[in-house]
């Protein structure tokens, strides 16, 4: 087998998106998806607002089975078109911290 594959699964905040990222993660998990290394989840935010309650729970329960987890929230300038760096939400910024990071480090962690 070749070096491990570091990848981020992302998805969007709706629960058809947090149940595929579920479904992927227990894949994952399971070991039925050999030569890759999750290196977390990154759930974007699928409208503007908090999530329902219902959502949040479920968020939180898929969260439980990636090493990480990243939330962006929305921000309507994307519809529209490529934002200014500098306008982006902190949250994207902490976002490429990290996988600079994990992605530099060449140890899994």
């Amino acid at each position: 087998m070749g070096p491990l594959q570091r990848v981020v699964l992302v998805a969007r905040s709706h629960a058809s998106g947090l149940l595929a990222a579920q479904l992927a993660g227990r894949q994952w998990a399971s070991g039925s998806v050999p030569g890759v290394e999750v290196l977390g989840l990154v759930v974007v935010a699928d409208a503007p607002g908090k999530l329902p309650a219902p959502l949040r729970d479920l968020q939180k329960l898929v969260s439980g089975g990636f090493p990480r987890t990243w939330t962006v929230p929305w921000a309507e300038s994307w519809r529209l078109g490529r934002p200014p760096v500098d306008a982006a939400p902190r949250e994207l910024a902490r976002l490429a911290r990290d996988l600079q990071t994990l992605t530099e480090s060449g140890v899994p962690q």
